[in-house]
């Protein structure tokens, strides 16, 4: 028997939902800065990547608006698929929906621009198609602050369970015993998470007397 939201995610039971990452979305984010945004949703990715959780690309009037998703993020994951959209709400796309039917996983993370819209809209329709759904909170961006904190209460309001792209990664991890992921997860650290990371850095080279980790 499920424990629904009680229960810890692990890589066999999300799904990760990847929504509109693209260059004219980003433009319009007010909430956070723009850069270390893009810096939480590589790790975000790479986190996925690494624990092979099944990961669904998508984006929204590329053409026409909002440009190609950010060309960091398709290094991460060059070989998915991009489910494009007309429709501000990824849940008005019988493609995506479809897709995730075929993955067949109840818990869906989910990260978007901007978190009013493009967040917001799918978080709640999922939820009423039986979904439980996460987000990842700062691996999203509104157009203010309010207007982020507004749709993070909301969602919360509505069932929703946020998160962070750092707690994602280590709820996957876990278990420093699970070696076959452990230099996957601590290089992400070191990449990905500033002062936590800098620290696994000192510990490798001045406790462990190990020589420094290479770069690329």
């Amino acid at each position: 028997m499920t424990q629904g939201k009680l229960e810890l995610l692990t890589p066999q039971n999300c799904a990760l939902v990847l929504i509109d990452h693209q260059p004219q979305m980003t433009f319009g984010v007010a909430n956070i800065d723009r850069q270390l945004l893009k810096n939480n949703v590589i790790g975000l990715a790479k986190a996925a990547q690494a624990f092979k959780v099944p990961t669904v690309l998508t984006s929204v009037e590329t053409e026409s608006f909002s440009g190609n998703i950010w060309p960091e993020l398709l290094a991460v994951l060059p070989n998915n698929k991009i489910f494009e959209r007309t429709s501000m709400n990824t849940w008005d796309d019988a493609a995506v929906k479809a897709e995730l039917k075929k993955i067949g996983r109840k818990k869906l993370v989910l990260a978007a621009l901007w978190t009013e819209v493009c967040l917001n809209f799918p978080a709640l329709e999922a939820m009423a198609d039986g979904y439980e759904v996460y987000f990842v909170e700062d691996a999203s961006g509104g157009t203010s602050v309010a207007a982020h904190n507004m749709s993070v209460q909301r969602m919360i309001q509505a069932g929703a369970v946020p998160l962070t792209w750092q707690q994602f990664l280590l709820e996957m991890q876990r278990d420093w015993a699970r070696k076959e992921t452990y230099a996957a997860t601590t290089g992400i650290v070191v990449e990905h998470s500033g002062a936590y990371g800098s620290g696994i850095d000192y510990a490798i080279t001045h406790v462990h007397k190990m020589p420094a980790r290479k770069l690329g």
